[in-house]
């Protein structure tokens, strides 16, 4: 469960700090439902840019953001439908759009679902300590984000190989930016760098996305029931929900299929990871190019025993799929091939991740012959807005982008896509899975193996706990607000 112990010296402390700064924490209830959120602060807002570090942006960690860069209110969540025409296959697959977050992934959720309840309940304090954001990519940036909005300081960490445009931007939000060597998979050394920091300073609390349950809970508080409320504008009488479609990474967004299993029993969870590293698939290890999905381990969070499928992505897909849905040649021709032109349009709203995603449920309504009454759902982490670099690199190493390499790409990596590299999981391979945390967590980061044992043997109860905390977190932060003099 999430320590919720009170400091009470230093959450007044904080709370002081927090009204000085004029910071308002939202809770868990208004980032589900915008509707609750006061009013003056929807009035402030018109004012404040999507990416500005504006305190007041805290309340635009919500699926429900008004797409535009600034001045937006709220709506209905941001969503887009792939159709068979670009699909291949005839299962409606519904990705929520992550790029209207502030910072242009929805990893600031997650990140304010480790910080907020620290910080309320005096655990953290600015004052002394710095927030460490171990990670691939989006969750540090996140992190660097929330931390700046909350009054905190932090150091972001990440492989020397991810984008340029990571890198520029956290060097103008995060106070310190440590990159480690390798790239999308070389998670264990963050992991070392985090190790090195606690050995050799006082001042950093780590905030390791792969076990901290505040990102497991932040999605299944927020994402999954936005999900639902997807569904329930979009289904029909008589369709179905098939199942989620998402890869691991961190697993936090895994959070989501916690909720949506609740509400849809008959619902699988498939996850997916890079068949370069098929570390679910195979106990494999390697390098990949999906940026966003760390790897060669399973994290502590990932609740294995929820999960039903693993599908494998060869690298190469999403990287092709990046070039067909946003070069003027793949636009032209899958607007041909009869793709409406007001999606094409919207593509660039798919990241590499988020491609690896459509892969997946592709794969997935493939492997259960889904037909036109069936949904699979998944989410479009972040958008093309942070990898131009990636586009420009394609195009120096391939050369122009052609109607014929348009049609290549978009018959293998969608239309004719196969349902190899996939494994239907048995309890056994549930549980294969799950030992795997052992050589990671147990006997390298200090986790207890009754702890690990908890997870499988107390499933469903152990997760049930986390999910109920849900609402006690949101009394600390209304507790907070009120003690920083907010009524």
């Amino acid at each position: 469960m999430i320590d919720l112990t009170v400091h009470e010296e230093i959450r007044r402390r904080n709370a002081k700090l927090a009204r000085e700064k004029n910071i308002l924490i939202p809770t868990f209830r208004e980032m589900r439902d915008p509707r609750l959120i006061p009013d003056w602060v929807k009035q402030e807002l018109r004012e404040i840019g999507l990416w500005d570090l504006h305190p007041r942006n805290l309340f635009r960690i919500t699926w429900k953001n008004e797409p535009v860069p600034k001045g937006g209110g709220f709506g209905k969540v941001n969503y887009m439908i792939f159709p068979e025409e670009l699909t291949g296959v005839p299962a409606k697959i519904v990705a929520l759009v992550g790029k209207w977050f502030p910072t242009g992934a929805h990893k600031v959720g997650a990140t304010f679902g480790c910080l907020a309840p620290r910080l309320v309940t005096g655990q953290f304090d600015p004052t002394r300590h710095k927030a460490v954001w171990p990670s691939t990519g989006n969750y540090c940036r996140g992190g660097a984000y929330v931390a700046n909005l909350l009054g905190c300081e932090s150091i972001a960490i990440l492989p020397e190989g991810m984008s340029k445009e990571r890198f520029e931007w956290l060097s103008k939000v995060a106070g310190e930016v440590i990159a480690t060597p390798g790239s999308e998979s070389n998670v264990w050394e963050i992991f070392m760098k985090c190790k090195e920091l606690e050995r050799t300073r006082e001042d950093v609390m780590i905030f390791n996305q792969f076990d901290e349950f505040g990102n497991h809970l932040w999605h299944y508080a927020v994402t999954g029931p936005a999900m639902e409320e997807v569904l329930a504008a979009e289904m029909e009488s008589g369709e179905r929900l098939a199942g989620v479609t998402l890869t691991s990474g961190s697993s936090g967004t895994l959070g989501c299929a916690d909720y949506i299993k609740e509400r849809f029993p008959q619902a699988k969870l498939a996850v997916g990871e890079s068949l370069q590293c098929p570390t679910l698939l195979y106990n494999g290890f390697g390098a990949h190019r999906i940026e966003g999905i760390g790897d060669k381990h399973v994290p502590w969070i990932h609740n294995v025993r929820n999960t039903d499928m693993v599908i494998a992505i060869d690298d190469e897909a999403p990287i092709s799929l990046i070039r067909l849905f946003n070069e003027p040649a793949g636009k032209e021709y899958l607007v041909k091939e009869g793709v409406p032109v007001d999606l094409v349009e919207k593509l660039d709203l798919v990241g590499i991740s988020g491609a690896a995603n459509l892969i997946a449920a592709v794969k997935f309504a493939r492997y259960f012959e889904l037909t036109s009454r069936d949904w699979v759902i998944t989410v479009l982490t972040d958008s093309m807005e942070l990898y131009q670099s990636r586009l420009r690199e394609l195009r120096e190493e391939r050369g122009p982008y052609t109607e014929r390499q348009a049609a290549l790409d978009h018959h293998r990596f969608l239309r004719g896509l196969s349902t190899d590299w996939m494994l239907e999981l048995s309890y056994w391979d549930r549980r294969r899975i799950h030992n795997l945390k052992y050589f990671t967590w147990v006997e390298q980061m200090g986790k207890s193996v009754e702890e690990l044992l908890s997870q499988w043997y107390d499933w469903p109860d152990y997760w049930d706990r986390i999910h109920r905390q849900v609402a006690e977190i949101d009394e600390l932060i209304v507790e907070f607000n009120r003690l920083a003099g907010w009524e």
